[in-house]
C-alpha cells in the first residue's frame, strides 16, 4: 500500500499526497494487465479509476489470436492487419504484438478467464470482418469483454485500486515524470511516482451516440498533450458499421457484434439491397469499408438506418445472448426480424505515440490500450485486435514502468491546479457529429474548428468538468488532424477528397493543447 502524508511547502495547495512506484490510470484490459505485471514485479502500484464501467466490459466479438496447431499463422494475421490499416501500420510493431498474442491469452487463462469451446480442450473460433481465417476466440457467446474484465478484476482484487479518482495532470520536471495530479472526494492531491501508465480508453463521447461507456472522454489524449507528448493518427476514428439504431438514442448505444456477419448474417438496405457487393469480402470487408458503404447508402436514400438480417443463424439466442438482450430491450426479436443498425463511433485507431512496450517520448510516461498508438492499427483497426493489443502492450508497459522506476528511484512532484477551457458538452457532441463523423470535408471541419475556438474557461472541480475539458482538447486534435489529411484513407473519409493520395501515406503527430500539426 502507498502511504499518505501531510502537505508540505511547495505542494501547490494540494489537500493530500501519496507515493508509489507506478501509477496506472484506468481499469480496463490494458490498465489491469499493466497493473498486474507491475505488481508481480514487486512494485508499489496504485490504480486510479474514475468510472465503474470500462470499454473492455462491453467488447462483444472476441480476441484475435493465432492458435498453435491450426491452419492459421502469424504471417496471415499480420497480412490481414496490414491490409485493414490502409498503409499506416508499422509492420514490425504488428508482428511483435501478434506474435506475442497466444502467450498473453495463456496468461489471461492463468488468471481465470474461460473461453467457449467447440470440443473439450479446444477453443471455438469465429471470423470477423477483414480476417482471412477463423481466429477469433470468444466467451459467453458474445460476452468476451465481460469475461476478460471479470478475470482481470478477480486477479487484481488485492491491488490498490482507487475508485472515483480523476487524473487532472501528468506532473514532470521537464525531463521525466514525477507524478499525477488527482481529484477525489478529499480534494486535490498528488501521487508522487516516477512511472505513470495511461490506460484511459477511448474518445467515443466526442459524438452524440457511441458504443463506448460514459467514461470514454479522451482523458489520456488531453493528459499527454498537456505533458508535451505527441499524439499520432488521431484523425482515424473507427465507426463500427453496426450500432443498434434508436431514433431518439444518444450516449452509449448497444453494439451489434461483427461476429453475426461472420456466422452468416447479411446487411441490406430498406429495399433489401446489399451495400458491399463492390468489395471481394462483401459484408465481411474491413470496418471502414462497410461503415462508409452504409453511410453512402443512407445519404443516397435518405433512410435512417439499414438492416442486419441474422434470422438464418441457428441457436441465435444461445450464441449471441448479449445482442439478443439488447434487441429485445428495444422491442426487436432478432430471430424473427432484421435488426436496424447504423455506424457508431467505436474506436480510436490513433492515440498517444508509443513503442510496442508502451514507452512515450517523455521518460516515465507510458500508454497502453486504446489511448495509445503503437502502429498496430494504422488507419483502421482490424476487428478483435483491440483486446489482443491491450493484453500484450499492457503487460509490457507494466514491466517497463517498473524497470524505469527502479532506475530513477523516489521523486518529488510540485503542482498547481491547471486552467483550461471547455465547450458545452452537448454543443461539442453536436458539432463533432455533424462535421467529423464517417465522412468529413474541409468546410465542415473548419466550422468545427471555429466552434471549438469559442470554448470558455472551466475549472476542473468535478469529474464532469474535467471530462468536458478533455473532450474539448481531444476534439481540437481530431479536427486539426482531419483537416490536414485531405484524402480518404482507412476510417478517415473526406467527401471533398474521396480517393487515397499515395503521397500522404504517412502518419501525423500533433503536439500542444491546441494541437498544431507537426508532420513527420
Amino acid at each position: 500500500m502507498t502511504r499518505s502524508f501531510a502537505c508540505g511547502a511547495g505542494a501547490g495547495g494540494v489537500d493530500w499526497q501519496q507515493r508509489a512506484d507506478v501509477v496506472v490510470i484506468g481499469t480496463g484490459v490494458a490498465g489491469l494487465a499493466a497493473a498486474l505485471a507491475a505488481h508481480r514485479r514487486g512494485s508499489r502500484t496504485v490504480i486510479l479509476s474514475k468510472a465503474p464501467d470500462t470499454a473492455t466490459f462491453y467488447a462483444q466479438g472476441g480476441i484475435a489470436v493465432v492458435l498453435p496447431h491450426t491452419d492459421d499463422s502469424v504471417d496471415a494475421h499480420v497480412r490481414d492487419t496490414l491490409a485493414a490499416g490502409a498503409g499506416l501500420c508499422e509492420p514490425d510493431a504488428v508482428r511483435s504484438i501478434v506474435a506475442d498474442g497466444y502467450r498473453a491469452v495463456a496468461d489471461l487463462v492463468d488468471d481465470g478467464a474461460r473461453f467457449d469451446e467447440s470440443a473439450p480442450g479446444q477453443w471455438a473460433l469465429t471470423r470477423e470482418g477483414g480476417h482471412s481465417r477463423r481466429r477469433i476466440i470468444h466467451a459467453g457467446g458474445d460476452a468476451t469483454g465481460a469475461e476478460v474484465q471479470r478475470a482481470l478484476d478477480h486477479a487484481a482484487a488485492t491491488l490498490d485500486i482507487r475508485r472515483n479518482h480523476v487524473a487532472l495532470q501528468i506532473l514532470h520536471d521537464g525531463s521525466a515524470v514525477t507524478g499525477v495530479l488527482v481529484r477525489n472526494a478529499d480534494g486535490l492531491g498528488i501521487v508522487h511516482a516516477p512511472s505513470v501508465i495511461l490506460a484511459t480508453g477511448g474518445l467515443g463521447h466526442l459524438y452524440r451516440a457511441t458504443t463506448n461507456p460514459e467514461g470514454s472522454t479522451g482523458d489520456g489524449i488531453a493528459l499527454a498533450l498537456w505533458a508535451g507528448v505527441g499524439v499520432t493518427d488521431i484523425e482515424f476514428v473507427q465507426f463500427h458499421p453496426t450500432m443498434l439504431f434508436d431514433r431518439d438514442g444518444s450516449g452509449r448505444r448497444p453494439l451489434i457484434t461483427e461476429a453475426l456477419r461472420g456466422e452468416g448474417a447479411v446487411l441490406r438496405d430498406a429495399r433489401g439491397e446489399s451495400m458491399t457487393t463492390h468489395h471481394p469480402m462483401g459484408d465481411l470487408a474491413p470496418r471502414d469499408i462497410v461503415a462508409a458503404a452504409i453511410e453512402a447508402r443512407l445519404h443516397e436514400t435518405g433512410d435512417e438506418c439499414v438492416f442486419l438480417d441474422a434470422r438464418a443463424i441457428d441457436r441465435f439466442a444461445q450464441r449471441f445472448p448479449t445482442v439478443t438482450a439488447a434487441c429485445r430491450a428495444a422491442g426487436i426479436d432478432p430471430t424473427r426480424e432484421p435488426i436496424p443498425v447504423v455506424p457508431g463511433a467505436h474506436y480510436s485507431c490513433g492515440g498517444v505515440a508509443t513503442d510496442v512496450f508502451g514507452r512515450t517520448e517523455l521518460p516515465g510516461l507510458f500508454a497502453a490500450g486504446e489511448v495509445a498508438r503503437t502502429g498496430m492499427h494504422g488507419a483502421n483497426r482490424l476487428a478483435s485486435n483491440s483486446l489482443l493489443e491491450g493484453l500484450v502492450v499492457g503487460a509490457r508497459a507494466g514491466r517497463a514502468a517498473v524497470d524505469h522506476a527502479g532506475n530513477v528511484g523516489a521523486v518529488m512532484a510540485k503542482a498547481e491546479e491547471p486552467q483550461h477551457t471547455a465547450l458545452d458538452r452537448q454543443v461539442l457532441q453536436t458539432v463533432m457529429t455533424e462535421h467529423a463523423s464517417v465522412v468529413r470535408d474541409a468546410a465542415g471541419l473548419q466550422r468545427l474548428t471555429d466552434a471549438l475556438a469559442a470554448a470558455t474557461p472551466r475549472p476542473m472541480t468535478t469529474r464532469a468538468a474535467a471530462e468536458d475539458v478533455a473532450l474539448t482538447v481531444t476534439a481540437r486534435a481530431v479536427a486539426a488532424a482531419a483537416l490536414a489529411r485531405n484524402e480518404s484513407r482507412g476510417c478517415h473519409h473526406r467527401g471533398d477528397h474521396p480517393d487515397a493520395d499515395p503521397a500522404q501515406a504517412f502518419s501525423r503527430t500533433l503536439h500542444g493543447d491546441h494541437a498544431e500539426v507537426c508532420l513527420r
